[in-house]
This record gives structure tokens, C-alpha cells and sequence, in this order.
């Protein structure tokens, strides 16, 4: 049986990585204004802050309805596909597993998973599931191995600015005014399928970045060794090379993946915002 891995864009895979492991990836809605895009095909992060710039007003995501779903499933098949698993940013943010899953009742031989990730916490998943595609699993086994994994997939990110997060209506202008006077850098951790704050470090972003990778190396108790991403937006120069140099001298992971975060990351956290996103459930074979 041939199968064919899937995932929303939000998973924030690279082209090159994309392309590797033979990713087929389902755009979402990016809206600036009246003017309507697609994630990562018509539109890139640099046009968001380019948007942002000029009018102080943030675009708008949205998910792709059940019919579009639909469409890009046949696509797969028409191409010679018998199978597909198909992986969506958490329910809880967006109704795109919803529209997805309800597409998938209408096919045969399609799985959605709703992954409780977003970003490369994604891109675990995906990954892992285009692995257990070589060594021969079937779609439900890989299926139902991923599903399992959701919670394993740890993902978190520190963020310079509350500005993007204040301006999306994601936190108060109280918290957006203590934030600025006290130099708060706030760690957002997925839990549960919902985003949230994990811890609020104080002073200079650098310095917050190195406490930032501190926790994060605490954190790390029974790693899956074979990769982990450092995803991030639009960063001061060294901060995310610095970041990788510390990820790589831990030597948990036989490969550190760097990825750019696409516009639901960017549009949420806005530029100097990095995350380290790894499995922490040893290693499944």
C-alpha cells in the first residue's frame, strides 16, 4: 500500500524538509485586510510584518473548509496514493481538524490526526509518521502510533514582545503593560492542546534565551534521540545560531532541524520568538 503523509501548514516544515520525506502540505487561510492568501504559497512571514508595519493591524488565519479538505485528499489519491495521514494543528486552536476529519468520513483510507501540537511539535509527528512509512507500517498503525506520541511532543517558545500576542486580543493591556515595564519574556508551552504561559523571565532577551534553554535542558528526561527542531520568526542576528550551538552541545539528539515559523507562529508572537520542540518518550522503535 502506497501512503502519503500530510500535514496543515502550520506544521512549519522547511521546503528542503518537505521535499525530503515527501511531505504534501494543505495551505491555510491568511487574510490582510479584504485581500485573501495562502499560507506559505502566496504569502510568507516577511509580508505579515511588512502588513503590520504599515497598518498596526494584525492578518487573520483560518482554516480550510471540509470540501477544500476533500479536494486535496482526491488530489492524493489521483496521484497514485492508496493511503493518507493527514496531521492538523490542535483542535483547540483552529477548526481545521474538524473540517479535515468530516473530509475524511466521505474518502476511504484517510486518517486525521488532531495533533494537540502546532509548529514543528507538528512536524514531529509528521516526521516520525513519514519514518514508520519506510519501515513498512500500515496508515492505521502509523495512525494510531501518532496519536499515542501527541503528548510526547514537547513545544514551547519564548517571545520578546507581547505587542503581536496584545494586538490578536491573546492577553490583556494589563499584561501588556506590566510585560514592557518589568522586561517580561514570556515562555508560551502547548499543554493540553492550548497555548499558555509556562514561566515569565525578566531582563535582556539574550539573557532570557539562555534561561529559556536552561529549562528546557531540565525539562528533558527521556528524549526520542533522533531529532529536534529550533523553530523560530524573524530573529536578531546570533540568537537563533547561539540557540542551535546549545541544543547541539547537549547531545541528546542525533539531529537539530532549524525551521523558519510560518505565519500562524508569526502572526501570533511577531519576530525575535524561538522555540526548542522535541519527543520526550525515549526512543520508539
Amino acid at each position: 500500500m502506497k501512503i502519503k503523509i500530510c500535514a496543515d501548514s502550520t506544521a512549519d516544515l522547511s521546503p528542503e524538509l518537505l521535499a525530503k520525506y515527501n511531505v504534501g502540505t494543505m495551505p491555510l487561510h491568511v487574510s490582510l485586510g479584504e485581500n485573501d492568501y495562502l499560507d506559505g504559497v502566496t504569502i510568507q512571514p516577511q509580508d505579515i510584518y511588512k502588513f503590520y508595519a504599515d497598518t498596526k493591524t494584525l492578518p487573520k488565519s483560518g482554516a480550510r473548509s471540509t470540501q477544500e479538505y476533500k479536494e486535496f485528499f482526491e488530489e492524493q489519491f489521483s496521484a497514485g496514493y492508496d493511503a493518507i495521514v493527514h496531521f492538523c494543528i490542535s483542535a483547540e486552536m483552529s477548526a481545521s481538524f474538524q473540517n479535515a476529519d468530516l473530509a475524511a468520513k466521505e474518502l476511504k483510507n484517510v486518517y486525521v490526526v488532531d495533533s494537540r501540537q502546532l509548529s514543528t511539535g507538528i512536524g514531529l509527528l509528521v516526521l516520525d509518521a513519514c519514518d514508520m512509512v519506510a519501515k513498512g507500517l500500515s496508515a492505521k498503525e502509523i495512525y494510531e502510533r501518532e496519536l499515542s506520541r501527541c503528548d510526547a511532543a514537547k513545544s514551547s517558545f519564548i517571545v520578546d514582545t507581547l505587542e503581536f500576542l496584545y494586538k490578536g486580543g491573546r492577553c490583556s493591556g494589563l499584561a501588556y503593560l506590566g510585560a514592557n515595564l518589568l522586561s517580561i519574556k514570556p515562555c508560551l508551552e502547548v499543554k493540553d492542546g492550548r497555548i499558555g504561559v509556562e514561566s515569565k523571565p525578566i531582563g535582556k532577551y539574550r539573557r532570557c534565551v539562555a534561561k529559556y534553554c536552561e529549562n528546557i535542558r531540565k525539562k528533558i528526561t527521556d528524549p526520542d534521540p533522533t531529532r529536534v527542531f529550533v523553530t523560530h520568526t524573524q530573529m536578531d542576528e546570533g540568537i537563533a545560531e547561539e540557540v542551535i550551538a546549545t541544543v547541539k552541545s547537549w547531545g541528546l539528539f542525533d539531529e537539530v532541524l532549524e525551521t523558519t515559523a510560518g505565519c500562524t507562529v508569526t502572526t501570533h508572537c511577531g519576530a525575535n520568538t524561538i522555540g526548542i520542540l522535541y519527543f520526550n518518550d525515549g526512543k520508539h522503535e
